[in-house]
């Protein structure tokens, strides 16, 4: 009789190894599948991530269709597909991309990428099959192909492996391309963290990507690009010594296929001279030739230290992919366009930091006025990698940076001086690393770290200083105008009444309000009679000397086409909606016109035309607002040397400034000598 076996070796008995798909099947609120509304937005999420990856690393601008039907069998099922235009995948590549978890390109590398754990869109097919057990239907095509394969998958959970159902072969209307069709239990609930927000998170990020969303209604909404360029493919770089731990050290001592700790810290390590290294090398107390496998313990520790000891070259950004202040900025135009908020922030994007060894950056925009509730907290758009962060904005490491920042010092009304302030603000934090600190596999916040908070409070704190100015430069141009209407009001009246009493003409009251006022004054007329409408930009020099000016029109394109202008412009930009003019040198009390003829029955109005004006400083500027430095433009010679003539000789005779906005110096104008 064969002996009682003992609790252990019951419990050795029962141990066995799990499955990487079967643990997520029994653990998918991990990977955002927690409930049928997050489960929808997740699977929209993956499958575009994917699609813009492939897209971009093709050079190919994309083109994103995002279609959400109503399954016939079931009221609680979703049948959702995404189709892209980018390169396709090889055949042999489907089964393992789609249905193996943990499996992908991008994990092992060392740049930026929206999708790097190989995890998501397999997470997607699974639990389609756990929560409806249909398969995955998968159509994708190369260009060096004719035909398309046709692929219908399902993941075993025991194996982690693909198992593909059915197959075929056939035409489609596309030269290159993927779609994957999913039926999945799932809701639709149009909000903020439904795929409508998350696409529209997506456009502004990813203004070069076009992308169309059908809704199980049937309503259609298109997110037209706003540029034309594809960003530059980040590329791969090697890791930073800075914020490296003692344990990651060790790993890639232990990897390292070079001979000497030399050659380690030269060619496996970014921003390391060779006389860096060996200056590293000698405070650590080690011998440039010392092999790297012999370096563990205490000499490990000591080299840590050095290297974070020793200045070192900043990390590069090759590796990265920050979307730019300038698209920053033309995406938020481009989605924010029926907000129209009356400032836009200069979009600030931080130079590169590293944490953990690898770089990251943190940009910030900021939109200000205009439809946006005043009496609601800041709304806050969360990015990460180009990718829209919708869940769990309490528990991200950018809303900790945002609340416990002091926005009453700001101009914004902040109960207790943390939280989010209330007022009409949105803020855009983006977060790009080759490596971002996600808090879970679900990717929908970012983790607590001093480094990234540092970066994300130094932004913030940009940006709310351009948003403080504004503020004040508002509230001085509401005063002036008071007071510019004020005047126009009771000046006539009293020139009316005192030329009756002593029996002589109304003077002319231009000189008199110039002494006063001391500003150029833009102002709007609009006629609206029969035929065509027009809109007349009256400039009157309301100072004491002549003024050259460059008067700017940016407009919705289709509202610039179709404008007669007179005198035309100097130049126009067709495809950012632009013109612009230089009057002649306005002397005091003189004025200038640019009139806009709109054919009958044009969509337009005020809030149409945004004028900017360089040639005269914000404070003698009423009724439009300064040339922005990012328009990135180059003032013509003659307006520079009129705005430097301009300047008094005397020292007491003026206030001396040049006479253009200092963020025209951001234009690149000083060093203009042609």
């Amino acid at each position: 009789m064969a002996p009682a076996r003992t609790i252990a070796e019951q419990l050795a008995a029962k141990q066995r190894e799990i499955s990487v798909a079967e643990f997520f099947e029994r653990n998918r609120q991990i990977l955002g599948f927690d409930n049928p509304q997050r489960a929808l937005l997740t699977t929209v999420k993956e499958a575009v991530d994917n699609s813009l990856d492939a897209a971009e690393e093709a050079g190919i601008l994309p083109e994103i269709d995002v279609e959400i039907a109503k399954d016939a069998d079931s009221t609680d099922r979703l049948r959702v597909a995404v189709t892209d235009n980018g390169p396709g995948i090889l055949r042999r590549e489907v089964p393992n991309v789609f249905a193996r978890l943990l499996y992908g390109s991008r994990f092992h590398s060392n740049r930026q990428a929206r999708g790097q754990q190989g995890i998501g869109i397999s997470a997607a097919v699974l639990y389609a099959a756990l929560t409806t057990a249909r398969p995955a239907r998968i159509t994708t095509k190369v260009a060096e192909e004719d035909a398309a394969h046709v692929l219908e998958l399902l993941i075993d959970t025991q194996k982690n492996a693909p198992r593909v159902t059915h197959e075929d072969v056939r035409l489609w209307d596309r030269s290159h391309g993927t779609r994957i069709e999913l039926v999945l239990k799932a809701k639709y609930i149009r909000g903020r963290q439904s795929p409508l927000e998350y696409l529209r998170g997506t456009a502004i990020v990813n203004p070069h990507a076009r992308i169309v969303l059908v809704e199980p209604d049937g309503t259609r909404v298109t997110f037209e690009r706003a540029a034309n360029e594809v960003p530059p493919v980040p590329k791969e770089t090697l890791p930073h010594p800075y914020g490296l731990e003692l344990g990651e050290l060790g790993y890639f001592l232990k990897i390292s296929k070079r001979s000497t700790a030399l050659d380690v810290l030269t060619r496996d390590f970014q921003g390391v001279s060779a006389r860096a290294a060996r200056d590293v090398l000698a405070r650590a107390g080690l011998s440039p030739g010392a092999a790297p496998e012999s370096i563990q313990g205490p000499r490990q520790e000591a080299l840590l230290q050095a290297l974070h000891a020793v200045p070192l070259v900043a990390p590069s950004s090759e590796c990265l992919s920050p979307i730019g202040p300038m698209l920053i900025k033309r995406g938020l135009r481009n989605v924010l366009g029926e907000v129209r908020p009356e400032f836009f922030a200069p979009p600030v994007s931080r130079a590169p930091r590293v944490r953990g060894g690898f770089p990251f950056l943190v940009e910030v925009g900021l939109v200000y006025g205009g439809g946006l509730p005043a009496d609601q907290p800041m709304q806050l758009l969360r990015f990460a990698n180009r990718v829209p962060l919708l869940f769990q904005q309490g528990a991200c490491a950018i809303t900790t940076a945002v609340s416990n920042l002091d926005w009453r010092r700001y101009g914004l009304e902040q109960k207790g001086g943390s939280g989010l302030p209330v007022g009409p603000v949105l803020v855009l934090v983006h977060v790009a690393s080759t490596k971002i600190p996600f808090t879970s596999e679900a990717k929908e916040a970012l983790a607590e770290d001093p480094d990234l908070d540092k970066e994300l409070t130094l932004a913030l704190q940009a940006a709310a200083r351009h948003l403080k100015v504004h503020i004040s430069r508002r509230s001085r141009r509401a005063f002036a105008q008071e007071k510019f209407e004020i005047i126009q009001k009771i000046l006539p009246r009293l020139a009316e009444k005192t030329s009756h009493l002593v029996d002589k003409p109304v003077p002319d009251l231009t000189p008199v309000i110039t002494r006063i006022m001391d500003v150029v004054n833009f102002d709007l007329q609009w006629t609206s009679e029969e035929g065509p409408r027009c809109a007349t930009l009256e400039v009157t020099n309301y100072t004491s000397r002549p003024r050259t000016l460059e008067v700017f029109l940016e407009a919705p394109t289709e509202v610039l086409g179709a404008a007669a202008l007179e005198p035309a412009a100097m130049g126009t930009d067709a495809g950012l909606g632009r013109a612009w003019w230089t009057l002649p040198k306005l002397g005091p009390n003189e004025r200038a016109r640019i009139v806009l003829a709109f054919p009958k029955g044009t969509d337009v109005d005020a809030s149409d035309l945004d004028w900017y004006v360089a040639g005269v400083d914000e404070a003698h500027l009423l009724g439009a607002d300064p040339l922005p430095g990012d328009w990135d433009v180059r003032l013509p010679r003659a307006l520079i040397e009129a705005a430097e003539a301009a300047v008094p000789a005397e020292p007491d005779s003026g206030d001396g400034e040049v006479d253009y906005d200092a963020a025209e110096s951001e234009a690149r104008i000083g060093d203009d000598d042609g």
